[in-house]
């Protein structure tokens, strides 16, 4: 079973596999200003960062990036290489691929900070070898089509003509994506009469 999703479609509770189409984004060291700008960050919430994802990169390929490519809009899988998501510590980067449509990203390695940034929102980040994620690359590159299928409890990768990639999740983040405990929303709406239990019986909050 896939995410759960609330109404724009962002992922909710556990998490066990994410399908669709594969999005490539080929280089080392892509840092969190380039995925989103610093001048975004003045934003008051997450909203339409989706759009602004890649920005400057988009605008010097006038069209050509595939965040740009009509073939690729809708993809949910995001491909890139080592250290991804490196720089600046801003949640704003995981937040903007998200609301752009990314539901999972494989790479040789992340940056920590995005790492966790990412397990935060139910984004899955499945690393691989660097021999993989160059195969991996250049099959969705020459194939952009295909319907992918990552599971969380074998580290896989299917694609529809039929290859399988081997990849790796760490044990810990699997268990929280896979019981929704990266969902602190939710985890917290959950313990609702215990938590109106506690707030009726503190005094500061209830003997003043």
């Amino acid at each position: 079973m896939t995410a759960a999703m609330t109404a724009p479609g962002f992922p909710l509770g556990p998490i066990s596999a994410v399908s669709g189409r594969a999005i490539v984004i080929a280089g080392d060291d892509i840092d969190t200003d380039r995925i989103i700008p610093a001048r975004f960050l003045k934003c008051v919430t997450f909203d339409g960062l989706g759009e602004k994802v890649f920005s400057d990169d988009r605008a010097e390929l006038s069209g050509e990036h595939p965040f740009d490519r009509a073939e690729l809009q809708g993809a949910s899988v995001l491909v890139v290489n080592r250290n991804f998501g490196c720089g600046s510590s801003r949640e704003h980067a995981p937040q903007a691929l998200m609301r752009w449509g990314i539901r999972a990203v494989v790479g040789e390695s992340f940056a920590e900070i995005f790492y966790g940034n990412c397990l935060a929102l139910g984004i899955p980040c499945f690393t691989a070898s660097h021999a993989n994620v160059l195969s991996l690359q250049e099959e969705l590159t020459a194939y952009p089509n295909q319907d992918l299928s990552l599971s969380l409890a074998t580290a896989t990768l299917k694609a529809s003509r039929g290859q399988v990639w081997q990849l790796e999740l760490q044990a810990g983040p699997r268990l929280m994506l896979e019981s929704g405990q990266w969902d602190a929303t939710s985890q917290l709406l959950a313990q609702d009469a215990e938590l109106a239990r506690t707030a009726a019986s503190l005094p500061y909050i209830n003997g003043f």
